[in-house]
């Protein structure tokens, strides 16, 4: 009896210790959820953080989910790991976890809590509940909301967002304190830790990410223009088509201001090197602009979607996304691959067709190219980051380690969606690099799992969202994925697509980067967008019905001048966003118009540059202007800037000073025609601006032409080489 008066004594003596420790109650009327308030205030305030313990390895032993994704995980790390040092139910203020936070024992995240402060209590609290993993009928967490979801703000103006928490059992909280705030674009509005939102002195846009636990949701805000622009502005500008109106009515908001036109020979010019990937000869050019018909610019969309360039400049730009490294998968396999590409758009295939044909390919790698793609990618998480990119514009690559930090994925998502790739089989040589060279067959084979990595689970097939088809319902389960990833219902393949062809003809994607849809990354004009998806659905996923609707809209035509208004504008299409011509266009554009070829290795004589079927074609001129590195790995990246070495090998090359020197080009044609000097100056303007020279344009070439000691060859050459040197030649205005 002494002794067990003396246990109850100690402990009371501990309790006691514990309670001065913590400087709060030891228990409470209320049990504490671990998931619902223990997770909370550690991603709160950092603890599970990639910068501290929820890095890969952890910190300095101690070890957490990424912000908080693992309930289990993190359960066991703080109750069973480190031999229950970290928490000590039976003297709670004795606990690592608390001790360290308030600054009583070393700790390298610094002093986290006050020991009144409410995320201390909540703390100690559980703690001396006896740590519970769950409590009696726990509700889940089921979504937030933040308000206001959208607002137009003043320059420095602050407002306060408000994050509400919904739960399985119909109740919901305010847990503004506890949510993690990130603002998109700090310069136009920047957002505290408590979620107050400050707006900067620059007019713009920018989405605030709102983070708790697992569910996020996003604010958006804008600044408008200071001054009035009047609504009848607004209301007079063309609507050719639904793109106008929508572009309108978002620059309406922002009291941003359209800049004006360009004229036909801008509008030719660009529309050529848009649809076929080249510039337009001086007959073309000269025909055009001598067209009176009011229609002029849709037949001359209308006869470029139909030219055979069409099918190679866009299978070009596809061929950057999918095709592989020669070396690794074999030179016969990948040039039936970049011919499978290219008669997807001779052919005109609607493009669900062909995605799904290509998602389910089979067959040997040197009969159906597109089965070359399982012959590159050769894993089902491999097969998973391609595709989800690609067709869904869901970069997936994070769930495949951890929770996405900035969307909803997990690893149970990333492994339940490459469960439909599990069982593609392979018969063959295999993979032998640096150099493959055999075949290799593709088919459905009768096994073949995807286990989660952790848990080593099993994972049975899913979507990422929504409902497809059982697999059992194919004969292959790509089949059901493919069905799935096609369907209109999918809201995400038509956009990431008509977002890819936008920033194509646009200069800038409506969601930047193009491939990355999400909430957190939310798109400069929603409405626009959904439109452009219905329009590729509504026209059997015909991608030329989508050119064919953004090239005869009015808001394509428009210059790249800025006025007062729309100077600062690079997010909303108010004017026309220059672009750097594409590799392949330029050199193709050069050999037009010095009428000197470039010959290709493995190629054909006549080849083409946006014909050329692998990066490892050499040319120092197409490396110099950006295409991909022959050794990534698709999709693969291009370098969009200018360079000095780009200026320098314009300049300097001798490749080009052959074209524009050679006896049978173009030049010397012109220097020994019958042809006026003022029709020569005519013709190379024509033929490299795609307009006629102005008043002085046309002198300077005349005095050039009249100079001592200079031929008539040698001046045309002169004035070519000074007009491919200059802006208006080098970019698509």
């Amino acid at each position: 009896m002494c002794r067990s008066w003396q246990i109850i004594l100690l402990f009371a003596a501990v309790l006691a210790i514990g309670a001065q420790l913590g400087g709060t109650r030891l228990l409470a009327e209320e049990p504490v959820s671990f998931e619902l308030e223990i997770q909370p205030i550690l991603t709160a305030n950092g603890c599970n953080a990639g910068a501290c313990h929820g890095k890969q390895r952890g910190q300095n032993g101690f070890q957490l989910s990424l912000l908080g994704f693992d309930p289990e995980f993190d359960f066991a790390a703080l109750t069973k790991e480190g031999r229950g040092r970290r928490v000590f139910p039976a003297a709670p203020g004795h606990s690592l976890l608390l001790q360290k936070t308030v600054g009583q024992l070393p700790h390298g995240g610094g002093v986290l809590f006050k020991p009144n402060g409410e995320d201390y209590q909540t703390l100690h609290r559980w703690i001396a509940q006896g740590l519970p993993r769950e409590i009696e009928n726990e509700p889940s967490l089921e979504r937030i909301t933040v308000e206001p979801e959208q607002m137009l703000m003043k320059p420095l103006e602050e407002r306060q967002l408000t994050v509400t928490a919904y739960y399985s059992d119909g109740t919901s909280a305010d847990v503004t304190r506890r949510t993690s705030f990130q603002s998109n674009e700090t310069a136009i509005a920047s957002v505290s830790e408590t979620g107050a939102i400050k707006a900067g002195k620059i007019q713009g846009e920018t989405a605030v990410m709102c983070r708790y636990m697992s569910e996020i949701t996003v604010s958006n805000m804008a600044i408008p223009l200071l001054g009035q622009v009047p609504k009848a502005m607004y209301a007079e500008l063309p609507r050719n088509n639904v793109i106008d109106e929508l572009v309108w009515k978002k620059l309406e908001s922002l009291r941003i201001t359209p800049s004006a036109p360009v004229d036909d020979s801008k509008y030719l010019r660009r529309v050529y090197i848009d649809i076929i990937g080249r510039t337009p000869s001086a007959d073309e050019a000269r025909a055009f602009l001598e067209n009176k018909s009011e229609n002029r610019r849709a037949e001359l969309v209308d006869e470029l979607l139909n030219h055979p360039g069409y099918a190679d400049h866009w299978a070009n730009k596809w061929a950057d996304l999918l095709r592989p490294n020669p070396y690794r998968v074999g030179i016969k396999a990948t040039m039936n691959y970049d011919n499978w590409i290219r008669d997807q758009f001779r052919e005109n295939r609607p493009y669900d067709v062909w995605v799904r044909d290509l998602l389910t390919a089979s067959g040997s790698t040197w009969e159906n190219g597109a089965a070359t793609l399982f012959r590159d990618r050769r894993s089902p998480d491999e097969v998973t980051t391609l595709v989800s990119q690609l067709f869904l514009g869901i970069r997936l690559e994070c769930a495949k380690c951890h929770h996405h930090p900035f969307e909803k994925w997990g690893q149970d998502d990333f492994y339940s969606f490459a469960a439909y790739f599990a069982q593609i089989g392979r018969k063959g040589p295999g993979i032998s690099s640096p150099i493959s060279g055999g075949e290799e067959m593709i088919f459905t084979s009768k096994k073949g799992s995807v286990k989660h990595p952790l848990t080593g689970e099993v994972m049975m097939a899913k979507p990422l969202f929504g409902e497809a088809k059982p697999i059992a319902d194919f004969d292959d389960p790509r089949e059901a994925i493919a069905e799935w990833i096609t369907a209109d219902a999918n809201p995400f393949f038509a956009e990431v697509q008509v977002n890819r062809i936008w920033v194509d003809l646009m200069g800038r994607g409506i969601v930047v980067p193009v491939d990355d849809l999400r909430s957190t990354n939310p798109a400069t004009n929603q409405p626009l967008l959904t439109a452009l998806a219905d329009h590729l659905r509504q026209h059997d996923y015909n991608l030329k019905e989508v050119i064919r609707l953004i090239t005869s809209s009015h808001v394509y035509a428009l210059g790249s001048l800025p006025s007062d208004r729309n100077i600062a504008d690079t997010r909303n299409f108010s004017r026309n966003y220059r672009q750097r011509l594409r590799a392949e266009v330029m050199q193709s554009s050069i050999d037009d118009i010095t009428g000197v070829p470039t010959s290709y290795s493995a190629m054909a004589p006549t080849a083409r540059a946006n014909q050329i079927w692998t990066h490892r074609v050499d040319s120092l001129f197409l490396d110099t202007f950006g295409r991909p590195n022959e050794n990534e790995d698709p999709p693969c990246e291009r370098i969009e800037e200018s360079t000095v070495t780009q200026a320098l090998h314009l300049m300097n090359a001798p490749s080009i000073y052959k074209k524009v020197t050679s006896s049978s080009g173009t030049a010397a044609k012109l220097a020994t025609s019958e042809m006026t000097a003022e029709a020569i100056v005519e013709e190379l303007y024509l033929t490299i601006y795609s307009r006629y020279p102005d008043t002085q344009e046309q002198e300077i070439g005349r005095l050039l032409f009249n100079q001592d000691k200079i031929t008539r060859q040698q001046a045309t050459e002169d004035l070519m080489w000074a007009l491919l040197n200059t802006s208006e030649f080098i970019l698509r205005d």
